[in-house]
């Protein structure tokens, strides 16, 4: 029995230690906003909040969750910056297949609690292990850029 703090609350699952968080997070509570991509940790569309950092959940043992705070994109909301966050991808109008982008927002608000005035070269180094399938990466920067602004 592992016991989790996911987006502020608390859970108990029983699940092998070698687990992979995101497996948990979807198939056993259900959390479904986190999403697989490549289930190496080298596309980003699985990327969560693990103390405030942002970490490959396709990739994260439960074991190495024990004891610390989950933030998924179902999270997002109860935070300040996570907030901004959304609200400017919805003013830049960045999602088209929306795939990748809960990963997105997760490594944007990792970056932003972080540096609350990053530079282009900020963002793009932030950002570098993230993929977007459809190129959205200019809207993508815009976002953090407007986000940042209102923080």
């Amino acid at each position: 029995m592992v016991k989790l703090e996911i987006n502020g609350a608390s859970y108990r699952v029983r699940v092998m230690p070698d687990t992979p968080l995101l497996w948990v997070l979807r198939d056993v509570l259900g959390l479904t906003g986190t999403k697989f991509g490549c289930g190496r940790g080298l596309c980003g569309a699985c990327s969560v909040l693990l103390d405030n950092q942002s970490v490959r959940s396709c990739i994260t043992p439960i074991s190495a969750v024990k004891g610390r705070s989950v933030t998924t994109i179902e999270g997002m909301a109860a935070d300040a910056v996570g907030r901004q966050v959304q609200q400017a991808w919805i003013e830049e109008d960045v999602v088209q297949c929306g795939y990748c982008q809960s990963g997105q927002i997760v490594s944007a608000v990792a970056l932003l609690k972080l540096n609350r005035h990053p530079d282009d070269k900020d963002i793009d180094g932030a950002m570098a292990g993230n993929i977007c399938r459809c190129g959205t990466y200019c809207r993508i920067r815009s976002a953090i850029g407007r986000a940042s602004k209102k923080l």
